[in-house]
């Protein structure tokens, strides 16, 4: 069984950028498609973006134009660059995978179509 771990987090001022980095062990990572979700406090969790297995990619609306996803399945990592930061994308991402391949893309913004989860890393945006 393998596992997913994000890094790259942490404090940013507003305009500013960062990277996030997901990387995967112990399956054929590039059979997944990698979705990213955050959580702000006393907020439900929501759907970022989603990076299919042939590199293809779906962006939430309030991130589109601002953040990418991007893949190397040599590393075995998935990446989510994040530029024009605000104080409302602060939160705890999250990288999530998909065994199951849906026709669909729109079908990977919904948490429960992923199989394995990383544990979060927390982005802080101040204004």
């Amino acid at each position: 069984q393998g596992q997913l771990v994000e890094s790259g987090g942490g404090w940013v001022q507003a305009g500013g950028s960062q990277r996030l980095s997901c990387a995967a062990s112990g399956r054929t990572f590039s059979d997944y498609t990698i979705g990213w979700f955050r959580q702000a406090p006393g907020k439900e969790r929501e759907f970022v973006a989603v990076i299919r297995s042939g590199g293809s990619t779906y962006y939430a609306d309030s991130v589109k134009g601002r953040f990418t996803s991007s893949r190397d399945n040599a590393k075995n990592t998935v990446y989510l660059q994040m530029n024009s930061l605000k104080p409302e994308d602060t939160a705890v991402y999250y990288c999530a995978a998909a065994s199951r391949n849906y026709a669909v893309t729109t079908a990977y913004t919904t948490a429960t179509r992923y199989d394995y989860w990383g544990q979060g890393t927390q982005v802080t945006v101040s204004s």
